[in-house]
């Protein structure tokens, strides 16, 4: 059977979150226009489109033929922000949307079921969003993940708290098998799955208070070939560069999401 929904429903030889638990799952992305959304993204990142079981306000985003993203067009209509979001893998959306209310966090939306599983949107202690996945996934972990994102990164205030969050509600460096890891390397805490980084959380400077004036947000890297031809496209297609280096662009799109392209390294 083929699971198609903005949510990390999978397609064939489907996983569960018991597999990847804690770790980033899947990432979707609020628009205003539908069309102008797929266009752009079409266009900067070579995206193609399909469409999903949820109805005419959803797309699956593939690369490669691996489905990689969900787009819904509910901003206007839900009064949602627009930006991208990430959602991690849970056993159980009920239990890891109570530990979040427990310490602190928002529970805003669900958890809801989606089918093949159930979904939550959520905020940490200072404001970031973020979503939580129990059930299956798409068909192969690991070839969603090379297929476009990276790695994600939080930019908080403080590092360290947030780590000690996320990790209690996703039993971060637990003892349980298969868990995350988390480390401590380059002035960020990076959490690792499977070997490989899937997560960074930076605050500043080390040892540097807190800054109040940090938006704390989650910020989707893209693997790319061509960085520079992305950061020309998302112009030419009506969005815009917010800052260029050698390895990596952060980008905005013409509805205001920002993220961010990645020069793609050899594994």
């Amino acid at each position: 059977m083929n699971y198609d929904t903005t949510l990390p429903g999978g397609t064939t030889n489907i996983v569960s979150t018991h597999s990847v638990f804690g770790a980033p799952c899947w990432v979707s992305l609020t628009s205003r226009d539908l069309r102008a959304t797929q266009e752009f993204y079409e266009a900067v990142l070579g995206w193609r489109w399909r469409d999903a079981r949820m109805g005419d306000h959803f797309r699956i985003a593939l690369a490669g033929g691996v489905p990689v993203a969900g787009i819904a067009a509910v901003a206007t209509m839900w009064q949602m922000a627009v930006a991208w979001t990430p959602y991690f893998a849970v056993p159980d959306a009920d239990e890891a949307a109570a530990r979040a209310r427990e310490r602190g966090g928002t529970v805003a939306v669900g958890p809801l079921s989606f089918p093949p599983g159930r979904a939550a949107l959520l905020a940490d202690r200072d404001g970031a969003t973020f979503g939580i996945w129990e059930g299956k996934l798409v068909s192969n972990w690991e070839a969603w993940r090379r297929a476009a994102p990276t790695f994600i990164r939080l930019h908080t205030r403080d590092a360290f708290d947030s780590a000690i969050f996320y990790g209690e509600i996703f039993d971060w460096a637990s003892e349980r098998p298969g868990c995350c890891q988390v480390e401590y390397e380059g002035g960020e805490v990076v959490l690792r799955s499977r070997g490989d980084v899937v997560a960074r959380i930076d605050s500043g400077a080390v040892e540097a208070a807190p800054d109040p004036s940090v938006r704390p947000h989650w910020q989707i890297h893209f693997a790319v070939d061509d960085m520079a031809a992305c950061a020309r496209a998302a112009e030419k297609h009506g969005g815009s560069v917010l800052r260029e280096g050698e390895e990596e662009a952060i980008l905005r799109d013409p509805d205001g999401a920002q993220f961010t392209v990645t020069a793609r390294r050899e594994r």
